[in-house]
């Protein structure tokens, strides 16, 4: 799949009037409330996504 996904509604008011903006890659604006926004890949979530990052530090798991 080589083409981009777009945002099928706005995040702020729900208008589904979204053009892709000139302000940059993954920049949209919304007709409907005067919005401008951009959407942004951070990456893939891990198989054990519900675990904690920080190092196992949460109280928990030290049964606090």
């Amino acid at each position: 799949m080589s083409e981009r996904a777009a945002p099928f509604f706005c995040p702020y008011c729900g208008d589904e009037d979204l053009r892709p903006s000139e302000a940059g890659h993954g920049a949209w604006e919304c007709h409907g409330c005067r919005r401008a926004f951009q959407l942004k890949f951070l990456g893939l979530l891990s198989s054990t996504s519900g675990a904690p990052t920080n190092g196992g530090t949460s109280h928990e798991q030290h049964g606090d």
